[in-house]
């Protein structure tokens, strides 16, 4: 392989021009913005490698899909998506978002580091194993789709509908992360699953001058008296029976959890506070953030807002909620325990929207295809892999393998620092190479 890692590395400008290219196409799913350019860019990428490519259209954006090789006894596949987030605020931004600019080594742009970096070093990694050694080791499969942004709302029914395309021994699954400081590589084995939802209080049919409110109820103080019963102090979520499913963690998933590098007073930093939540540190620490449940306010509106008074009695109030799940727990059930939390304590007329929602999905750490991964990684990094039981993110891996026994791995070539979602997204350049230098690996190792 040591022709392949220096083919990349001869042709390191080439490959992060394509990149480039890839970032500097707008494709924001949630406005309808630059898609049909970039799923066409998509295709002609995976042209480049000779991948026989099919555009499978749904009622929203298309699944990209492509095969490469035939015949092999293993098959490996690569999921992707081709959409980013919306660029705002734009205010923070060093650069345009949709111009791709390096600095200090780095490569800044929407979509670098979720998921385009991804998707591009995929593709770098096929070509330089074909310019060297031509034929490929194993066949493989490409799926990119173009809605991970807004939930993936068609990912199940490319499952169902195409079960021949699904098939498969393997998936490297869009990407993870490598430490700024220790540089280690993050393998992950699962994501946390999502129930998003809208709580809305509503009051009089219009907003009212607040000296009303000494006889008519204002909804805002409803909402807040309601989210007060969902956690305690200790946050400790109160919804009952909200923990009832939750999987207890095994002695390896623990291990796992204590091998995680977390250099608390470097992200205390970097976030500008002083403490975690009650002060929690060391093993706990990590243990909450990769494999215990959350309830978050993500958003709350009601009333005015705006520069200045104005003495205002609010018709509507709204939040918005996220929970992140963990093995075992479900969207509908979390949403259906929350109706009835809501309904006990007397917010019966509460109205909850129940947006879109993701499972948890876990990979048994024993399968063999983790061990390749493993092995893969061990062969280009100096330092030893972080593995996470869990990421603290969620990803529709559920949508996609639910009822299969397909084993999932995620490796990325983005940074603990790279800004996901966030203004000034980022990854480092050698992180990138060395991205594209491990999917090759795995290309080869995995018979």
């Amino acid at each position: 392989m040591q022709e392949v890692y220096q083919y990349i590395e001869e042709h390191a400008d080439l490959y992060t021009n394509w990149l480039i290219e890839a970032c500097n196409q707008p494709s924001v799913s949630a406005q309808n913005r630059g898609m049909t350019e970039m799923k066409e860019l998509v295709k002609a990428f995976l042209g480049k490698i000779g991948a026989d490519v099919e555009e499978l259209p749904t009622s929203g954006y298309p699944i990209i899909y492509g095969e490469l090789g035939k015949g092999k006894p293993k098959t490996l596949t690569f999921y992707n998506h081709y959409d980013v987030q919306p660029e705002d605020p734009i205010g923070p931004w060093l650069s345009d978002p949709f111009k791709a600019e390096i600095r200090d080594d780095k490569l800044f742009a929407r979509g670098t580091a979720d998921n385009k970096g991804n998707l591009i070093a995929r593709i770098c990694a096929v070509h330089a194993y074909q310019q060297v050694y031509g034929e490929l080791p194993v066949n493989l499969k490409f799926v990119f789709e173009g809605e991970e942004e807004v939930g993936s709302p068609h990912l199940e029914y490319f499952a169902n509908e195409f079960p021949e395309k699904l098939a498969t021994d393997g998936i490297i699954w869009e990407g993870g992360v490598r430490g700024v400081e220790d540089r280690r590589l993050h393998v992950g084995l699962g994501v946390k699953g999502i129930c998003y939802v809208e709580l809305i209080a509503k009051g009089a049919n219009t907003d009212l001058h607040s000296s009303e409110a000494a006889v008519i109820e204002n909804p805002a103080w409803k909402l807040i008296w309601a989210l007060n019963t969902l956690k305690n102090e200790q946050e400790e979520i109160l919804v009952e029976s909200f923990y009832d499913d939750v999987t207890p963690l095994t002695e390896t998933d623990i291990k796992f959890i204590q091998s995680i590098p977390y250099d608390e007073e470097s992200t205390k930093k970097l976030y500008g506070i002083n403490q975690f939540i009650n002060n929690v540190t060391g093993d706990e620490l990590k243990e909450r953030l990769t494999a215990e449940p959350t309830c978050t306010i993500c958003g709350i509106e009601s009333g005015y807002t705006g520069e200045g008074s104005k003495t205002v009695l609010p018709s509507v109030a709204k939040v918005k909620l996220d929970f992140r799940l963990v093995p075992n727990q479900t969207p509908d059930n979390i949403a259906q325990l929350l109706r009835s939390h809501l309904d006990r304590h007397g917010f019966q007329d509460i109205e909850i929207k129940q947006s879109h929602g993701m499972h948890p999905f876990n990979t048994d750490p024993t399968d063999p295809f983790v061990n390749t991964v493993l092995q893969s990684v061990e062969e280009v990094y100096e330092e030893p892999p972080v593995i996470l039981r869990n990421l603290a993110g969620s990803s529709p891996m559920y949508k996609m393998l639910k009822n299969t026994n397909i084993p999932a791995v995620q490796i990325g070539v983005a940074n603990t620092q790279s800004s996901y979602h966030a203004p000034n997204e980022n990854i480092i350049l050698e992180d990138y190479i060395q991205g594209i230098k491990v999917t090759a690996a795995v290309i080869k190792n995995f018979r």
